[in-house]
Order: C-alpha cells, then structure tokens, then sequence
C-alpha cells in the first residue's frame, strides 16, 4: 500500500548497517505458495497431522515449536522421529521467506529486511525497538493495487496478496530477532505488530484477519501478542471496516486520510472516488462506537498539497463530529522516495498544522520518525532489487 515508510514510518537517520544474503533469483511462476502450519488453525492443524498417519498429539508438538519456540525449521524439531520430521517438513513446512537482505540503522535498533518468497515475489518489513516497547511492521500484500501517487509501493502496483502464514511468519522472524538479541540493545521481547508495510491490509481481508487470530492467540496456540498491541490499517475500504468492527477482536484500526476534502484526497488515495471521506468517518465512527477502540487517523504532511492550515481546521472538526474522542491524529513527516516531486513540509508548518488540530480538541502528535538512510519507504528496498 504505502504505509510503514513514506507514508506511516519514515524512520530516522542513523548508522547504517547493511548486510547483504546470497540468493539466486530462480523463481517459478508466481503463486500462492503451498500450505503451511501457519495457515491452518487448531483443527485443521489436527486433521493435517492425522491425514499424514500421525496422532493428534503431533498437530500441539508442532505448534509449540513453530509458536512457542519460533522454530519454522522441521530439522531443528529433534524430538520428532526423523522420518516423521521429513514428511511433515514436505507437507507442513514448505519453504516460505528467505532473506536477501537486511539494512540497519539507529545504533541497530532499526532493521529493515527484505525477504524472498517460494515464487521470487519480494516483499519487506521493519523491526524498531524503542525504549518501551518492540515493533514490527509488515507487509500483507506483495506490491499493492491503491494507487497513492505518493506511495513507492503503490506506484508499483500489486504484485499478489501474501498467505497467512507468509504474513505471521514475518511476526514470528521478528520475535525471533527480538529474542535472540539480532537487534540493537540486546534480547528482549516483541510486543507489538502494525500491518503498515507493503499493502493494503483490508484488501487481503480473509488472510490478514486468519494471521491477526494466528499472532494473537496465546502460545502455543499462536505467538501470544496482544490484540491492543496489533494495529491494522487501511486508506479507506468503508465496507471492509464495518467488517472488521464486526469481528470481536481489540486491534487498533489506523485509517490513511491524509486530507479531509474529497477534492484533494481523490487524487491522493483514488479508492476515495470510491468511498469519499464521509463514508470512510462513518466506518471508522461504526468501528469506535462497536469496539470501544479509539481511531487512529494518519495523515501524511505533503509541502504545499495537504499541509495549509484550512485543511488542518477543516480535518480537526470532521473527527471531531465524526468520531468525538475516539481519535487520535497522527502527523508524519514525508519521507520522499527518489525522484519523487512529493517533499516533508517544513518543520514550522508542521508545527502549526498540528496546532490548529488540536485547538478543534482533536488530540494530535507527530510520529517518531525513523530510518531515513535505509531505504526505508515502503517498497524502495524492494524496487532497488
């Protein structure tokens, strides 16, 4: 879509890092890839271990490897007999993301990485540690079909959505860096996801919602985040929305506005001209008042395009109305792909935007920027491969 970099993370400078996988690009046809344990919830999992000639009990050993000890290879699982190791590896765990490459910055507490699926499809996500807490931010569709002018990702278009497990297998790599210390400031612990990487999330709906249940059940029935530390996002799909509102889950929903007027926004995110800004606040009003969850809306400061101080009245008393205080703005500081004519507004433009959102009573920060020097909007390290 747009969203973790030039649009929701443009991360900030720092050292950079860079290292660099061998990979040889002999990628079939691209496609789905097959089925894997992460696709599957506790049932199928059972019904697949058991289609195999296996006992039930196989279905939980495996799922306290792969979610519980992070273990995605079969040959590690040393407490299978091998025979049963190799086929449930044929069956169960064909391979999914392999690296090609990871870039770092801000003292290694920033990772970008870039990964390769079975179809030679390329694809990245984030892993930032803060002081509080552990982020990863991923992809759930392999290029993306919006369309934002601004957007490195959208401009390339889609290539494909991503699996299930494609996506949780991103969540599980990161808490597996986490934990073993690949990051800056030694092991810790992941503890939260944003679905702002490449990708519209709710275009993918059905496979984004499936990894959503597989991250957030408890271990070792799924890797055991928080539902309140999951945030999906999306530019708009009003309808998918109601849906979401709909599913019982406790997730954040991010909304990329990015303008309050009809006018501007039809050209900045064109599935506008499908459902206007109206119908996206009344989704996101349906999605608050269902769930109780305040509504982030995101709003990335273009210089002389959506930055005016109008559009910050105008955009402070649309929530306002619309959505009272279930809403938090979020401001993010452009971060320009190369050769695009889209600049970051000055910093005292940014400063007054953000004013004049508030003084609606609208609460409104800028976001924390990061990873500027690693290729760090959204489909940038994908294009340069």
């Amino acid at each position: 879509m747009h969203e973790f970099s030039d649009v929701h993370h443009p991360w900030d400078t720092g050292r950079i890092m860079s290292v660099d996988i061998p990979l040889v690009f002999n990628a079939p046809r691209r496609g789905m890839p097959p089925r894997h344990f992460a696709d599957l919830d506790r049932d199928e999992r059972r019904k697949a271990v058991a289609d195999l000639g296996m006992q039930p009990f196989r279905a939980d050993q495996l799922a306290r490897h792969y979610y519980g000890r992070l273990e995605a290879d079969v040959a590690a699982m040393t407490d299978l007999p091998a025979n049963v190791r190799e086929k449930i590896g044929e069956t169960l765990f064909p391979p999914l993301l392999s690296t090609v490459r990871h870039l770092a910055c801000d003292a290694g507490e920033t990772r970008k990485t870039l990964w390769k699926a079975h179809d030679g499809t390329l694809l990245e996500s984030v892993l930032m540690r803060y002081t509080d807490r552990a982020t990863v931010c991923i992809s759930s569709q392999a290029g993306c079909g919006m369309a934002c002018p601004f957007c490195a990702t959208g401009q390339a278009g889609l290539t494909r959505n991503l699996s299930t497990a494609e996506i949780v297998d991103q969540v599980r790599a990161a808490a597996a860096a986490m934990r073993d210390g690949e990051v800056g400031g030694g092991p810790g612990r992941l503890s939260n996801v944003v679905f702002m990487g490449m990708g519209e999330p709710l275009a993918n709906y059905k496979r984004v919602i499936a990894a959503v249940r597989r991250i957030t059940a408890p271990a070792p029935e799924g890797l055991g985040l928080s539902q309140r530390n999951v945030t999906v996002s999306t530019v708009g799909l009003a309808p998918a929305i109601r849906k979401l509102a709909e599913e019982d889950l406790n997730v954040t929903l991010a909304v990329s506005l990015h303008t309050p007027d009809d006018e501007l926004r039809d050209t900045l995110v064109p599935v506008n001209n499908r459902w206007a800004v109206a119908e996206v606040l009344d989704a996101a009003k349906y999605y608050a008042d269902t769930t109780g969850r305040r509504v982030s809306i995101e709003y990335a400061l273009i210089r002389d395009i959506n930055d005016q101080g109008w559009r910050a009245d105008m955009l402070g008393k649309k929530l306002r109305k619309a959505l009272g205080h279930l809403v938090h703005v979020n401001v993010i500081p452009l971060n320009p792909t190369p050769g695009s004519k889209w600049d970051a507004s000055p910093k005292t433009v940014e400063a007054e935007f953000v004013r004049r959102v508030q003084a609606q009573g609208v609460p409104c920060t800028v976001r924390d920027t990061r990873g500027q020097e690693i290729a760090a909007a959204c489909g940038q390290l994908a294009a340069e491969n």
